[in-house]
């Protein structure tokens, strides 16, 4: 009997499927030393990118979680595969930046230079030396890998399958303008850069990070998507079925995604370690603005009855300009009870400059009790906080640490916990107003109110854990003693 040629069969076997090819071929160039570990969600995302190839997937968005291999699977093991079957394929692949882009189509070359690599398929193309930088290479085949950036100013070139990668960090997951900027990338640049815009494929990979995000977009303005979801535990309620009839073959609610990579205990641990809300998003790819992107609306409580209150304080976020079209000026009194904070009333108007001063005074003398005026010590702030301290008791500047989404979340532990009341509709009936800047943030129109809100509690958190009032007073007047002394803020 002839002896097996097993460099042969793995080459055949790795021709025909993609995850043999990662196991036997690329894995071992992009993780070298490291036992690779199968796993069902590999096999899945494998089978839906070799029907892309196959042209029977035409649009295909991959959401799953981080640290999962999907730029390993996708990003760099995919392009070195199909060269072998089609080696004139020409790939635009893009990510968030442009170092992150080559740096997967650098490690995809690494793959096909490698010896093994080139004993196997290196009869079937071969990298040209004219056109072989970090940004660009291309085969004697016409095969071209081209990467781009959603920060570029655009790319005229084009490909017969496009991929992007991650097109937002997850550290700009809440920014506004950084989601809306990469919608706008893909509908003015990556959407019309197919060689075949009646066929051409598109395939979309990333951990979802927000409800507006790109695949968040593409779902509801865009047909045709087939939507493969792979969140970190199984949840019956997020299964769906793609075009070629795949579902989670998970069926115990809670299993997790890949154990054997990342087991129960430390996904546990990552849970609690980065919040519910990135849960729903990063780790089970769904995220729901409609109970709030940072505060869910179910986590408000309400007063109707005005509740027995061991201090006050007010907090006024000012406006950046001294003109009443500007933004709005948000003042708000809140009580403390205990754990519980209670908003007793607020006040929302575009206000000028003496107007705001104005109104400052008028909630003062509604609340007198407030034994902090806390106004944040910038733009319009500032000159407010030097025109009423002599006359207000209790104003303090704030120069408050972060920026404005870090202190929201630096709070909203406080509101899942319940712990933050609202007045009730019969109270305020215009509290939805408060309701919808709230759930909106940051993605509202306006967040004055969210500011003036995490000014207040933050406040009275850092206080309480550190000094009493006093000590709080004494220490801020010898900050602004000693930045008056030595100039230095």
């Amino acid at each position: 009997m002839d002896s097996i040629d097993l460099p042969y069969v793995h080459a055949e076997l790795a021709k025909r499927n993609l995850e043999e090819f990662l196991r036997l071929y690329a894995w071992p160039v992009l993780w070298p030393g490291t036992a690779f570990v199968e796993g069902w969600h590999v096999g899945a995302i494998c089978e839906h990118l070799e029907a892309v190839s196959k042209g029977q997937i035409r649009r295909l968005i991959i959401n799953m979680p981080f640290r999962m291999l999907k730029s390993t699977i996708i990003s760099q093991t995919y392009p070195a595969w199909d060269w072998i079957l089609n080696p004139s394929r020409q790939f635009l692949t893009a990510s968030y930046a442009g170092d992150i882009a080559m740096r997967d189509a650098v490690d995809a070359r690494r793959i096909i230079e490698s010896a093994a690599y080139r004993v196997a398929f290196g009869d079937v193309f071969r990298l040209t030396t004219d056109q072989n930088v970090k940004g660009r290479y291309e085969n004697d085949k016409r095969g071209v890998r081209k990467v781009t950036s959603t920060d570029s100013a655009g790319t005229g070139f084009g490909g017969d399958i496009r991929i992007v990668d991650d097109p937002v960090s997850a550290k700009r997951a809440d920014s506004v303008l950084a989601l809306n900027h990469s919608i706008e990338w893909w509908r003015g640049t990556m959407a019309t850069r197919a060689n075949d815009p009646a066929a051409g494929p598109a395939v979309v990979v990333h951990q979802r990070l927000n409800s507006r995000d790109l695949t968040g977009y593409l779902l509801a303005e865009e047909k045709g998507w087939d939507h493969l979801v792979l969140p970190m535990r199984y949840d019956p309620k997020l299964r769906k079925t793609t075009s070629l009839g795949f579902q989670d073959p998970r069926k115990v609610p809670g299993e997790v995604l890949h154990p054997a990579r990342l087991p129960d205990a430390a996904v546990a641990e990552l849970e609690t370690s980065i919040g519910e809300y990135h849960r729903n998003a990063q780790l089970q790819q769904n995220p729901n603005p409609r109970g709030g992107i940072i505060f869910a609306r179910s986590d408000w409580k309400f007063w109707r009855a005005e509740p027995e209150i061991d201090e006050l304080i007010l907090s006024v976020d000012c406006t950046f300009k001294d003109v009443e079209s500007s933004d709005f000026v948000a003042i708000q009194a809140w009580g403390v009870k205990g754990a519980n904070k209670y908003l007793l009333k607020r006040h929302k108007e575009r206000l000028n400059f003496a107007a705001t001063c104005v109104a400052v005074r008028a909630m003062k003398a509604l609340f007198p009790r407030a034994i902090a005026v806390l106004i944040e010590d910038k733009a319009n702030g500032s000159a407010v906080i030097e025109t009423i301290a002599g006359e207000v008791a209790g104003v303090l500047p704030i120069n408050p640490e972060g920026g404005k989404i870090a202190r929201a979340y630096a709070m909203q532990p406080e509101q899942q916990a319940g712990n933050i009341f609202l007045p009730d509709p019969s109270v305020d009936p215009k509290i939805e107003e408060f309701l919808e800047e709230a759930s909106g943030f940051p993605g509202a129109p306006y967040d004055d109110e969210v500011d003036a809100m995490t000014q207040a509690i933050n406040w009275i958190r850092v206080r309480r854990k550190a000094f009493g009032l006093l000590e709080f007073m004494k220490v801020e007047a010898q900050k602004r003693e000693q930045e008056a002394t030595t100039g230095v803020t």
